[in-house]
């Protein structure tokens, strides 16, 4: 669902609740279009969430930590130097259009007080977040548009603000009584009351009008001219409700829906009951955290793929372009498959050389290799004498005896590469952090895969594997990449650990330490588990898993990151189990 207009005048009211007196004290940009602002007050500091993103437009309170680049973007410096210790005195909003105004009082360079807007756009793929001086011009904003993208309403600095344009001929239902709308409806086309009520109504989303045309009608979606007085009674009653929601508050409440399978449907400012028994419905305790837990999941993949995606791009040309040289060379290697005919044919010419004239194109010689001793046609090359023909054939038999040797070698690392790349795939799907993503660059830059950035600062510490705690009592370590995974299993864990990984598919290396105990089977069983759920087969059933101890497990002189062999194994088959994961999981 998209924030709408009504349910950001619920968050202006919050935000502004909890803001009294409040000043800037930190400023940092996650991404490319998000913005995290520490607020100091009395009560404490409060981080405020501001996000122009096209699919996630949104300005709320947030609990949740993000990683920050290691060097902040321009304009992340540039609030930095014109908000730092600024007071907010207003937040605002014009009527329900979709866009919040932050005012700050600040101190210029000059000592001089000034006041400075920060105007947050949430209005899907033409969301902003700008900065406004006190004369009304773009001091510079998050993202610029210039006139080849906007002719309309170019947004660069030096330019006078204009606010977003609004809606002719729609009426506010915070500015406009509910029995204002139905002269409008009855004029509409055709069309059934929730798009005619989205058509006419400014500020209300899309699941609002539903909701409104699910109560008046009891269910259905009625054309709108075709009202009935009882549901033009219901309707103005439902719109009446909404209208309080919004002024007063009352009624109003942060409403999470949930699907049947648990995953987030939709929000919004008043219970709703159009689903039916397919959603369950949940109040939280605040529209922030209704917003938090709707878009934690989500945003936190996105930020990943967009990290991810130099890394996706360099691993799939590597892959795609390995495969087509194992192809080219699967062809050279079937064609040297037929070597012995060059040999045959230089051992025949050999045996005639006083019988093939000077300058002749072929020969017809009698094949003595085959049983029935039958006439052959062996190509000459008229420059050469039969001597040198012989030679020739001789050396080109040479050659691919030598190519099939050399053809097998390339074939072999070039499949092991392939499988590497394929582990890198793996790690790089289950990455949720900066530092994950980092490391996982880092590998590959040490593969030669990624060029290394230049960078001052110091590189942070490895990070550890994750760690876990079986129900028996016993520790359990999943590696998060190649490189953590070698660590993991030849440096950290000792020979009578237990050593963990997917039968042939890429995943981490899992080890439970047993420190001089023998783990039961139930932990055994955990640990199979988890290796499954992290590796390629999260999503499978029935998953084998090998495990053995770790004095059995080896690493091949040469091999790449994260490759070893193994051999006294024993393979379990499991099923991966989220739920498990989370109960074991040990945060350190």
């Amino acid at each position: 669902m998209a924030l709408d207009g009504a349910l950001l005048s619920c968050l202006r009211e919050e935000l502004t609740a909890r803001l009294p007196d409040a000043r800037v004290d930190k400023i940092h940009q996650p991404s490319r279009e998000e913005l995290i602002v520490s607020l100091r007050h009395r009560g404490g500091t409060e981080k405020l969430y501001l996000s122009a993103r096209a699919n996630s437009p949104r300005v709320h309170f947030t609990d949740i930590t993000l990683e920050n680049p290691a060097s902040p973007p321009m304009f992340c410096m540039l609030l930095r130097k014109r908000l730092t210790g600024g007071r907010l005195t207003e937040i605002r909003q014009e009527g329900l259009e979709r866009a919040l105004y932050f005012t700050f009082e600040c101190l210029n360079e000059l000592g001089d007080r000034v006041l400075l807007t920060l105007a947050v756009e949430i209005m899907g793929r033409h969301s902003n977040i700008i900065l406004i001086d006190q004369e009304g011009l773009v001091v510079d904003a998050i993202k610029r548009v210039d006139v080849e993208m906007s002719s309309v309403r170019p947004v660069l600095p030096g330019l006078r603000y204009s606010p977003p344009p609004a809606a002719a001929g729609r009426l506010d239902l915070s500015r406009s009584e509910p029995e204002g709308f139905l002269p409008a409806l009855s004029r509409g086309k055709n069309e059934p009351l929730s798009k005619a009520l989205l058509s006419t109504a400014h500020g209300l989303s899309p699941l609002i009008c539903r909701e409104a045309s699910h109560y008046a009608c009891r269910g259905r979606d009625t054309a709108a001219h075709e009202l009935g007085e009882e549901e033009k009674d219901r309707l103005l009653f439902f719109l009446r409700r909404i209208r309080a929601a919004i002024l007063t508050g009352e009624k109003r409440v942060p409403y999470f829906l949930y699907r049947s399978d648990g995953t987030p449907l939709d929000f919004s400012f008043v219970p709703i009951a159009q689903y039916g028994l397919s959603a369950v419905g949940r109040e939280m305790e605040s529209f922030s955290a209704l917003l938090d837990a709707f878009y934690a999941q989500r945003d936190a993949a996105e930020r990943s793929r967009q990290r991810a995606h130099d890394m996706l791009r360099v691993l799939t040309n590597a892959s795609d372009r390995l495969t087509r040289k194992i192809a080219h060379q699967r062809e050279e290697l079937t064609r040297s498959g037929d070597r012995d005919k060059w040999r045959i044919w230089g051992d025949l010419i050999n045996a005639n050389l006083a019988a093939i004239p000077h300058g002749a194109a072929s020969a017809e010689l009698v094949d003595y290799y085959d049983p029935g001793c039958r006439t052959v046609t062996v190509p000459l090359d008229p420059a050469l004498s039969a001597a040198r023909n012989a030679q020739k054939y001789y050396k080109e038999y040479r050659k691919a005896q030598n190519a099939e040797k050399i053809l097998q070698e390339q074939i072999e690392k070039g499949e092991q590469e392939l499988e590497y790349i394929d582990t890198v795939f793996d790690a790089l799907s289950r990455a949720s952090t900066l530092r994950e993503l980092n490391e996982l660059r880092e590998e590959l830059v040490e593969g030669g895969y990624l060029r290394r950035q230049a960078s001052k600062q110091k590189p942070p510490k490895p990070l550890g594997p994750m760690e876990f705690l079986s129900e028996d009592g016993f520790r359990i370590l999943v590696g998060r990449n190649n490189v953590q995974n070698d660590r993991l299993t030849l440096k950290t864990a000792r020979g009578s650990d237990i050593w963990f990984h997917t039968k042939n598919i890429p995943g981490s290396h899992v080890i439970v330490l047993t420190e001089g105990r023998t783990p039961p089977e139930r932990t055994l069983e955990q640990a199979a588990i988890l290796a499954a759920l992290h590796s390629r087969a999260a999503d499978s059933r029935q998953v084998p898993v090998d495990y053995t101890e770790v004095r059995h497990v080896r690493k091949p002189a040469g091999a790449r990151p994260g490759m070893v062999i193994y051999d006294t194994n024993r393979t379990a088959y499991v099923t991966p189990d989220r739920l498990l994961a989370q109960r074991l999981r040990k945060e350190i």
